[in-house]
């Protein structure tokens, strides 16, 4: 059985005349986590659309944990998990009502539920904080808490969408350590970032310009290819070969 919990092969996607993602192919496999970078306009967040099972493909194939991305795409939202920088949480929903409300939405028992909610709380050392509105929370504590929520169910793949947007750097490392810890419970992390530094901890980066996948490898073995010091090197200098820039 292979350990890809993601294979994409030629997977692309146009409106019109536009190729937004053209023959993308690349693999993820089980536990990895994957940066999966590139500059407003690449066609990144059309990419995860698709894996996510929100989009349709024009053409090309790809599995999202086993689920195919034509024929599955209902099987691919209840065995991932999903946050974004964007929305994760309802503001207006106390902490525990979030998690009891997501429990529901992916079938967990009313036990199940429970059982982990405290987990959390006492994992986020937020025990106090359980009947407090998001809305009233922290920024980096909202974040941690979207994470948590967002593995809730164990899925076998969390995507992330730049999930640490406006995020002090203090929160941002300890929001890291928790994706290694899902990591090394064999959830696989799918993460976009605009925040270089971070793709430095990723297993694996792939780069995207114009709707392409221009590099992906080790940030290491990135560093070494292009001669960079940094990611942020290696991103500026493939970046600069883009053409189009709107998303």
């Amino acid at each position: 059985m292979s350990s890809s919990i993601i294979t994409a092969d030629k997977l692309t996607k146009t409106f019109g005349d536009f190729k937004a993602v053209d023959q993308i192919s690349f693999e993820v496999t089980k536990g990895e986590i994957f940066g999966f970078l590139g500059a407003n306009g690449a066609g990144k967040t059309t990419a995860m659309r698709m894996l996510c099972g929100l989009s349709l493909p024009t053409s090309g194939k790809a599995t999202v944990a086993g689920f195919d991305v034509y024929e599955e795409t209902e099987k691919i939202k209840q065995n991932i998990g999903y946050m974004s920088q964007k929305f994760s949480l309802y503001e207006d929903l106390t902490v525990k009502e979030n998690m009891r409300f997501y429990g529901g939405i992916y079938g967990m028992s009313n036990k199940y539920i429970k059982t982990k909610t405290a987990e959390i709380l006492s994992q986020l050392h937020i025990q106090k904080e359980e009947n407090v509105l998001v809305k009233s929370l922290p920024l980096g504590w909202k974040q941690k808490l979207a994470f948590s929520v967002a593995i809730f169910h164990e899925p076998s793949i969390v995507f992330l969408d730049e999930p640490t947007g406006g995020v002090d750097p203090v929160a941002r490392r300890e929001f890291w350590n928790m994706i290694y810890q899902a990591a090394a419970e064999g959830i696989t992390i799918f993460v976009t970032t605009h925040y270089m530094d971070e793709a430095e901890y990723c297993n694996r980066v792939s780069i995207m310009v114009d709707g392409k996948i221009e590099a992906l490898d080790a940030p290491t073995a990135l560093k070494i290819k292009y001669q960079a010091k940094s990611m942020d090197e290696v991103f500026l200098k493939l970046a600069r070969k883009a053409v189009r820039n709107a998303d």
